[in-house]
Parts: structure tokens; sequence; C-alpha cells
């Protein structure tokens, strides 16, 4: 009898433990069908929409600030231009933002100096029709603003708030342009104001960047640190080491392509020392360097060049190829005669040493005055005939 329950417990006993066995079976089966339901679930692509949204998130925040921000700033400008031209003593304009400069200052910071409160005045003034002047906040900062209101013209400030959207320029990049005389040294300073208009209007409103307002004279290169004395080689190898900052200096939607790309023609073979693309242009451009001063003999070279890519290397929806011949030296009565700019081709000269902004803004104001009254005259006797 006793036995029998002996039996009976130790039954019981590899039940409970047949049992456990199974449980415990069953728990790990659940636990890798967990794994395996947790595996099926991408956790990198999850975080990385999560991650994105954040970001967006962020973006759109800073830029909402940052529109408030140039909006006040423009609202305060206008505000104090109200009550200076109520007052119609304008002496006292200076000890009015003196004394309002001192109030803000104690309750909102330094941010409302008195020149910060001059900088908001002059954005008032040279920004005056706000619905224009609200698309720009959307997409300069206040700090491009201050460079911005610092040039002397309209036509300036509209120049470089223009391409500093186009290109996406930092504060940093915009003061580098503006320090090297950039709209002094593209050929649209040399046009008529409304021409000037015409073409950063059509590249605001659909993105179409004119020759005009990519070729420039000179082109500062001075990152290149050549010596005294270098080869044309030299001077290329130097681009190619120095490719990025070129680029920059050429303007952002530069895409480089080939050097000393070689073309036969009747079994003789040319290089074209340096070929790019440039995406707004939606044309090729061949750049020709030379250490001397320009040739006549240069512009039948590199028509040549030209009309080759025009027939061999163009492709659908481009617009014909254009050349930078850059010289030395250039002389712009002979560039004129040759009438260069009628067969796609821009003399323009290079420096690869640096210049003070002031002697660049001086050299280039008489040529500016010059180009335009040349202009006049051209248009004038073309009426005439």
């Amino acid at each position: 009898m006793k036995f029998e329950k002996i039996n009976d417990i130790m039954l019981l006993i590899v039940t409970l433990f047949n049992f456990a066995d199974s449980v415990c079976k069953i728990r790990k089966k659940v636990k890798m069908n967990e794994l395996e339901n947790l595996n099926n679930i991408d956790i990198d692509n999850l975080y990385n929409d999560v991650s994105n949204m954040i970001e967006k998130a962020k973006e759109q925040v800073a830029i909402h600030v940052n529109t408030e921000l140039v909006v006040l700033n423009w609202n305060i400008g206008n505000r104090i231009k109200v009550e200076l031209l109520n007052n119609k003593k304008p002496e006292y304009g200076k000890q009015v933002i003196k004394e309002l400069s001192k109030k803000l200052v104690r309750n909102y910071g330094r941010g409302y100096s008195s020149s910060n409160l001059y900088r908001m005045l002059q954005l008032n003034e040279d920004f005056e029709d706000f619905e224009k002047f609200a698309t720009l906040s959307q997409k300069l900062s206040w700090s491009h603003f201050i460079e911005i209101v610092k040039m002397d013209t309209d036509i300036k400030r509209k120049f470089y708030a223009t391409m500093c959207i186009n290109e996406h320029w930092s504060v940093r990049t915009l003061r580098e342009r503006i320090g090297s005389a950039l709209f002094e040294r593209t050929a649209i300073s040399k046009k008529p104001e409304q021409t000037i208009i015409n073409d950063l209007q059509l590249l605001s409103n659909e993105n179409k960047m004119t020759t005009d307002l990519f070729f420039r004279d000179p082109y500062i290169l001075d990152f290149l640190e050549l010596k005294d004395t270098y080869s044309e080689k030299d001077l290329e190898n130097a681009i190619i080491s120095e490719l990025e900052k070129f680029i920059l200096e050429m303007g952002n939607d530069f895409a480089f392509l080939a050097r000393q790309k070689r073309i036969t023609i009747d079994g003789r073979d040319f290089y074209i020392d340096l070929l790019f693309f440039h995406r707004k242009l939606k044309r090729l451009v061949v750049i020709e360097l030379k250490l001397d001063e320009f040739k006549p003999e240069y512009k039948g070279q590199v028509e040549l060049y030209l009309k080759w890519l025009d027939k061999y290397e163009k492709a659908e929806g481009e617009e014909s190829p254009v050349a930078i011949i850059l010289c030395a030296t250039k002389s712009d009565t002979m560039a004129e005669l040759l009438e260069l700019d009628n067969s796609g081709i821009h003399v323009a000269q290079y420096l690869t040493n640096y210049v003070p902004k002031e002697l660049l803004e001086e050299k280039f104001l008489s040529s500016i005055k010059n180009a335009k009254i040349q202009l006049e005259q051209r248009n004038k006797k073309e009426e005439k005939d």
C-alpha cells in the first residue's frame, strides 16, 4: 500500500516536472516570437523617420523665430521713423534713439543698443515695401540684413539679397562677397538699372540665371598662393588643388567636368584647359587660362572649342556652351571691337594677390560708368540707323 503511494507520488513529481518543462518551453517560444516580431520592426528606420520629423520641426521653429525677429526689428524701425518725422526736429533724432536705447537695454538686453536701433531704422527705410520685405525675412537672418543695409545703393542691396538667397550664403560668405566687391566685378553691374532688376527678378521668380549675373571681371584667385613666376600648368594645377575655393569664387552652381579635355578635329588634337557645367545656366562652360594679356587670336581658338562642344557634347535641353578666357591683363576696347559677348566668350582678368576692397571698388566704379556710357551711345546709334 505504501509502495503504491510512493509510485503515485513519483508519478506526480514526474508529471509536475514535465508540466514545468512544458511551461518553460512555452515561455521560451513566446519570447522567441516576441523577438521575431521586434526584429520585423526596423528600429533604425523608425528612428530615422522620427529624427527627421524632429529636425524639420526644429528648423521650422528656427525659421519662424528668425522671421518674427526680423519683422519685429522692421516694425521698431518704422515706429522710430514715424516718431522722428512727427517731431519735425531732425537734430533731436540722435538723442531720441539714445534715450530709447537706454530704456530698452535695461529691460531687454544689448540687442537694442543705439547702433542696432539705427540699423532697424535703416532697415525700414531701405525696405519700405513690407510685402516684399516679409518674403525676404523668411529667407534671410537679421545678421544678413545688417550686412545688406550697409550697401550704398538700392540696386546693390537687391543684388546681394537675391544672390544670398539663391546661393544659400552664410553671413560669413556674404561678408566675403561684399569684401571682394562682387557686385562691381559682375558683368551685370555695367548694364542699365532696369536690366539688372529684370535679371534679378528672373533669378528669384523662375530660378533662371543670365550670363551677365554669372560672368565676372576680374576673378579673385588669391587663395591659389602662387609664387611670382608660374606657368599655365602651375595655374591649372593650383586651381585643381583648390577646386572647392575656385568653384565658390565662380558660383555655387558650378560643377567640374574635366581638365585638358581632348577634342579631335581632322585628325588634330586640341585640349580644353578646364571644362565645367553650370546648372542654372544649363550650359557647358569652357575656361581657358592665359598668362599674358588677351590677344585677338584667342577668340578664334575658343570659338572652335565652343562650336565643337555645341555639336558633339551639348545634351538635350541645354543651352549653347560659353567660355571664359582668364588673362593676366586685357583691353576692354579690344574685347568690345571683337564683339566677344555676341559669340558667348567672356574675357576677364584674374588677380592672384589680395587687393583691398576700397581699391577694387575705386577701380571698378569708373569702368562701370564708362561701360554704361558706351552702351547708351551704342543704343542711340542703333536707333538712328
